[in-house]
């Protein structure tokens, strides 16, 4: 299904056991794969079907030492787009954003940044944190890995990559690029679950995220987070 050529764009997915999760995250962009979009799956060691679903959803299936830094490092090794989007496994594409990512990079190819975020669940809580978030990363140009980060392949080296943490890998990689551009916050949404959030408490989790942040603000090594965050 891939295009011929230079795509204009790689997506690169980490995963892990996300058999349930990466039909439904990859199967809009199947179009997209005709029209210049590679898609690279990067393995960290899954037990369930996960790289067997990929095969069919990918133009690369790759595998990796288990850690998302890791995984999407090697992912852009292999990647031939000049941008890198960095996809979650939960976390889905429409084709509203990736429409207005191509004109973007149109104008603008070494951009960088991320998109607005609603999340998918049960919970009447959600499309409000869903607005502090989107309002937070707009305030501070500090985003998430849920927000479908993206990178020109020059910024992305030049800042090193995403750093080999065990946590926090997204928003250090953010702080190390606004140094030397302003992010672009796209207005169009991507759609990320809510499984985490259900799964141990909304309260709960807005609190330990919270706090993870601002002890990493405070310089708490990723390494103690991870232990907190798990």
């Amino acid at each position: 299904m891939k295009s011929a050529g230079v795509p204009w764009l790689s997506i690169i997915v980490p995963t892990l056991n996300e058999a349930s999760q990466l039909a439904h995250t990859l199967s809009p962009v199947q179009p997209w794969r005709r029209q210049g979009v590679e898609v690279i799956v990067v393995d960290g060691g899954s037990h369930d079907e996960t790289v067997a679903l990929a095969s069919d959803l990918a133009d690369s299936v790759l595998t990796s030492a288990k850690g998302r830094a890791r995984q999407m490092n090697q992912g852009a090794v292999h990647a031939r787009g000049p941008t890198f989007l960095f996809l979650h496994a939960d976390t889905r594409l429409d084709d509203s954003a990736l429409s207005a990512l191509k004109q973007l990079l149109t104008d603008k190819p070494e951009a960088w940044g991320h998109f607005d975020v609603r999340i998918e669940g049960r919970s009447a809580l959600f499309p409000i944190i869903a607005w502090f978030i989107n309002r937070r990363s707009r305030w501070s140009q500090v985003s998430t890995g849920d927000q479908a980060q993206f990178f020109s392949r020059d910024l992305f080296y030049r800042v090193g990559k995403f750093p080999l943490q065990p946590l926090m890998e997204d928003v250090e990689i953010c702080l190390r690029a606004k140094k030397l551009a302003k992010p672009v916050c796209m207005q169009q949404s991507v759609t990320t679950s809510g499984r985490r959030w259900e799964r141990f408490g909304v309260w709960r989790t807005i609190w330990l995220m919270w706090s993870l942040r601002y002890r990493y603000w405070r310089g708490v090594p990723a390494s103690v987070l991870a232990k907190a965050y798990r």
